[in-house]
């Protein structure tokens, strides 16, 4: 009797694609789990990723030889061994708290006047040109803005944080490949210089910023190098993740000029559009996840030790939790998608910022542009684990 194995999933070909999502919808049809890499198992189906995210026999916490593995030797495997993302409690608790202050939604809320203000600086220059690239023009500089302030970063420095973080995001797919580990690496060196930087200047007196206060923690309760590589990460995943977000939205409202007429006769139903843009082309494709106790998934026990890679973009299109997934409804009502972790200790801290910048930035399209339409060849960012774009160049005609 043959044993009919689960398909493969390859991560690589898929970032290649401009359009995963049928690829997707057949493994979903295909079983609960794919085949990843080795001791790796790849979970497809909404309710299967749902009940797992939050799950408390899976971990992110995974040991120092799997980063190495992935990252090779060196500061990447030091530095993910650090951050809040791959923690799991107490540790995770206590970063969390510390570094969770300012992106409550009560705090990014008194900041939304200061977010919108930088949004329409950024596309001034759209109104009066009838032309902007998403990227380059708005999405590359708004959340880095916006964290300047957030962190306590001098604005002087952002053009130079910018590149790097967007370096940096490479170290966060499932495995690096060795090509890119030397520019990562120097990516994060100059980083972390960066943020010690800030934590050794001299202030003329307490600031409101992370950085001010983050400099009076004991260092019993965290030491001053795990705070320098978990604010580099805040900086890396504010910035990068955001400006999927924009990009992403821009491009697909662009291509439906009928969901941002709904837009425009409604700025009521941006709250929701956000919300669906986050679905339809998730950011963040997987979450990865350490199996400590067994698991059982479509009738396979899956045995500890082994990786689950929860696949967040699948769970986002799967047609028996979403009707006409592949559709964008900026009117969908509820939406429980996975985008920002689906919940759990291991939510996105900065999901309240990120919807607060969508927010400001597709009210601002939706009232002073009466079209959006493409303006070139929009030109995607190939990367494991991410949806992104290099360019979404737009013509506008200003209201």
């Amino acid at each position: 009797m043959s044993l009919t194995l689960p398909p493969k999933y390859d991560a690589v070909e898929l970032a290649a694609l401009e359009d995963p999502y049928p690829v997707y919808r057949r493994l979903r049809a295909a079983g609960p789990l794919c085949r990843g890499g080795p001791a790796q198992w790849v979970v497809t189906r909404y309710a299967d990723v749902a009940g797992l995210v939050g799950d408390d026999r899976l971990g992110a916490e995974f040991d120092r030889d799997y980063h190495r593995i992935a990252l090779g030797e060196g500061p990447l495997a030091d530095f993910f061994g650090r951050v809040m993302l791959n923690r799991d409690p107490p540790a995770h608790t206590v970063l969390r708290r510390l570094l969770g202050r300012e992106f409550t939604t009560p705090a990014v809320r008194r900041r939304r006047e200061r977010i919108d203000a930088m949004v329409a600086e950024l596309l001034a220059p759209a109104v009066r040109e009838g032309r902007f690239d998403a990227v380059t023009d708005l999405a590359d500089k708004l959340p880095i803005r916006v964290l300047a302030e957030f962190v306590g970063l001098d604005l002087a420095d952002i053009d130079e944080v910018r590149p790097r973080a967007r370096t940096l995001s490479q170290a966060f797919a499932t495995y690096l490949a060795e090509p890119e580990r030397a520019e990562t690496v120097e990516a994060l060196v100059w980083m972390r210089e960066l943020v010690a930087g800030l934590f050794e200047a001299e202030r003329k007196g307490p600031g409101e910023d992370l950085i001010s206060r983050l400099r009076e923690v004991d260092p019993a309760t965290a030491d001053r190098r795990t705070l320098i590589d978990n604010v580099v990460f805040l900086l890396f995943a504010g910035f990068a993740t955001t400006t999927d977000l924009l990009s992403n939205g821009c491009a697909a409202l662009a291509a439906r000029p009928d969901q941002l007429a709904i837009l425009r006769a409604d700025t009521g139903v941006v709250p929701r559009a956000v919300e669906e843009l986050l679905r339809f082309d998730a950011p963040v494709q997987v979450k990865s996840r350490l199996v400590h106790r067994p698991v059982e998934i479509g009738g396979r026990v899956v045995k500890p030790g082994r990786v689950l890679v929860l696949q967040l973009g699948s769970a986002n299109h799967d047609e028996t939790r979403f009707a006409r997934p592949a559709e964008l409804d900026v009117t969908r009502h509820p939406n429980p998608h996975l985008s920002f972790g689906g919940g759990g200790i291991h939510q996105c801290l900065g999901a309240a910022l990120a919807r607060a910048e969508a927010v400001s930035a597709f009210t601002f399209v939706a009232r002073r542009f009466t079209a959006m339409e493409p303006g070139g060849q929009a030109v995607r960012r190939h990367t494991p684990n991410f949806r992104s774009y290099l360019s979404v160049p737009l013509r506008v005609t200003p209201s």
